[in-house]
């Protein structure tokens, strides 16, 4: 396969969605995500620009299906170019002393645990020369965002570590700090919040995709 390869974790919508389709046309696009109606009709507007997609309805907090999944792009292409990490839970604004326990183990799950089984499961993936990027959302330490904020702030440490031991060495780590956007995260923070002020993700992800694509033109450092 001669085209670059891309898996998108949190691929269904908001900003995985949008990346998806601005990579289309230089990328195959690994899809993940849980909502399979989502995911087809990502595939459906990859299509409509030339592109392609494989569809992997798969829950990022399960280990079994993540290794599985990882396994099926080593055995089909032997190696990644890119992984941009955009699954996201957002827990409901709560006072730290009212956060449920289940919101709290879900967001635990899916924004900090999933991304410290899938950084070892990808890494081997992407090699020395491939890149893996994450996106800030600085909530920690703010009023009611508890939940969101430690859980949050605990996958961009796990990323900030792995971007300081992989910068001689490969892969190449981006964190990027996305503008606020239009999208269903967002909207349960900022319910009341004028959302035509606001970037869409099909915008942020063309300001972004300069950033992410000459990075991975850049070799890590000797």
């Amino acid at each position: 396969m001669t085209q670059k390869l891309a898996l998108i974790t949190g691929a269904s919508r908001g900003l995985g969605a949008a990346l998806a389709e601005a990579l289309a046309p230089t990328h195959h696009i690994v899809a993940v995500a849980r909502t399979t109606g989502a995911l087809e009709e990502l595939d459906d507007r990859i299509k409509s620009v030339g592109g392609s997609a494989t569809l992997a309805p798969m829950d990022i907090t399960v280990p079994d299906a993540m290794a599985t999944l990882c396994r099926g792009i080593h055995d089909r292409w032997g190696q990644l170019d890119l992984w941009l990490h955009t699954a996201i839970h957002a827990a409901p604004l709560s006072p730290a002393n009212f956060v449920a326990a289940k919101d709290w183990q879900k967001s635990m799950a899916i924004n900090a645990t999933a991304t410290s089984v899938l950084i070892p499961y990808v890494a081997p993936l992407l090699g020395q020369t491939g890149q893996a990027v994450f996106f800030e959302d600085p909530r920690a330490g703010e009023k009611f965002f508890g939940a969101y904020g430690a859980t949050k702030a605990a996958q961009m440490s796990l990323a900030n570590s792995w971007q300081i031991e992989t910068a001689k060495t490969g892969p190449k780590v981006q964190v990027l700090t996305p503008h606020p956007m239009a999208t269903a995260v967002r909207a349960r923070f900022f319910p009341g919040e004028d959302r035509d002020a606001l970037a869409t993700p099909q915008q942020e992800a063309t300001r972004l995709l300069p950033q992410i694509l000459s990075a991975a033109d850049c070799p890590s450092a000797a």
